[in-house]
């Protein structure tokens, strides 16, 4: 009679599992198509106020050609005045931070400008030449 060889079905599900082991991490995770910065489809704003964390951490807001030192327990209310005294939504916040400040710095003043409700808020970027 023919004798049939039959291999464990377990042996066969080890050498798939071992397969599929070492092709996972050959195959390419899926790229995600972020914006570009020159391609901006939103309209840039009329006024904008800017707030200027410098290297050595220190916060001023600029509006127009007035510079005013303040702490970050004071942007918040200086930004809403100014937004105040404009028209609602027509003036946008800048934060505009030398590249040797620590993020932790950067968040805390987006998060004070979040909590006193100032909607549009985007950070200041130097394009490449």
């Amino acid at each position: 009679m023919n004798e049939i060889n039959m291999v464990p079905f377990i042996d066969v599900m080890l050498v798939l599992l071992i397969i599929f082991m070492v092709t996972a991490p050959l195959i390419t995770p899926s790229l995600i198509d972020l914006p570009s910065v020159g391609k901006a489809s939103r309209k840039q704003p009329d006024k904008v106020v800017q707030v200027i964390v410098g290297k050595d951490e220190r916060l001023e807001v600029k509006n127009g050609d007035k510079r005013m030192p303040m702490n970050l327990q004071d942007i918040a209310p200086a930004v809403l005045q100014v937004q105040a005294n404009e028209a609602a939504g027509a003036v946008a916040v800048v934060i505009s931070a030398d590249r040797s400040v620590k993020y932790e710095t950067v968040v805390k003043v987006m998060d004070a400008l979040q909590r006193a409700g100032v909607q549009r808020v985007g950070l200041s970027v130097q394009l490449q030449p």
